[in-house]
């Protein structure tokens, strides 16, 4: 069995976010796949599986199953077109947890639409502050993350938390953002998952389902370009349409590699 390795958000491999991506003969049971995901030890495993009507697609990281990723799922959509399992002009269609979410090929791009997760301002929680050692300039919250301005890119990038203070948060994690001081970008941010045992993911294409509404609202745009400042960092477009969001990045497979035995039955 087949699992291969794309660095997402990227054309340069070993730069943006890698993901493993695993297409199965049929439905595999959640150790199996929770097992694959900690061997591989990526920020997240994507599992597809082909039905009538496009791939039941789900994705791990080493420690639980998530609800929402951008980065595996622009891997998964990569994959298949590379691997001709879909024609060049046909969208990828993925059954997931949050609903039916689609790419397609707008070359060099591809474009994920995903639901928009607006945030509302909230007061921080004490641990909140204190593990990112920062004054924040405004802090929400949406149904999976907080979401953090700072006053500016430096202080982003300057950022040193204590990951043990925010894995007691009792969300997904925490985007912190701020706007770019390069001026053919429009906001920077990044991201801390510790309590999904991610501390920093390299380039979180979900985390763009807030930050795309969040800053167009500010900057009064309706098409935006962000850069995920991590140690690998990655580029993301952003579009907000109503209660959507049009993710678009660019994906390099690095690895092919197979997975020695069948796949535990569910």
């Amino acid at each position: 069995m087949r699992i291969v390795q794309i660095d997402s958000f990227t054309t340069e491999p070993f730069q943006g976010n890698p993901a493993a991506v695993c297409m199965l003969p049929g439905p595999a049971g959640e150790e199996w796949m929770q097992a694959v995901a900690r061997e591989m030890n990526l920020s997240e495993t994507a599992f597809l599986v082909r039905r009538d009507d496009g791939f039941d697609l789900r994705w791990f990281t080493p420690v639980a199953e998530v609800d929402l990723c951008g980065h595996a799922t622009l891997a998964s959509a990569h994959l298949l077109w590379e691997t001709n399992e879909l024609k060049p002009d046909e969208p990828a269609r993925f059954h997931t947890a949050s609903g039916l979410l689609t790419a397609t090929r707008v070359d060099p791009w591809i474009e994920m639409d995903f639901p928009a997760e607006v945030e509302s301002a909230c007061d921080p929680p004490e641990e909140l502050l204190r593990g990112l050692g920062v004054e924040p300039t405004y802090v929400g919250r949406n149904r999976l993350d907080f979401l953090v301005e700072v006053d500016s890119e430096e202080t982003l990038r300057a950022l040193r938390p204590d990951f043990g203070l925010l894995r007691s948060l009792g969300a997904r994690g925490v985007i912190v953002t701020a706007r770019c001081a390069a001026p053919e970008l429009d906001f920077v941010s990044r991201y801390f998952a510790p309590a999904f045992g991610i501390d920093e993911d390299p380039v979180t294409g979900s985390a763009h389902c807030c930050l795309g509404p969040f800053w167009a609202s500010r900057l009064n745009k309706t098409e935006m370009t962000g850069y995920q400042a991590s140690a690998r960092g990655g580029l993301v477009r952003v579009r907000p349409t109503k209660d959507r969001v049009i993710i678009g990045g660019k994906a390099v497979i690095v690895l092919v590699a197979a997975l020695r035995g069948a796949a535990a039955e569910p």
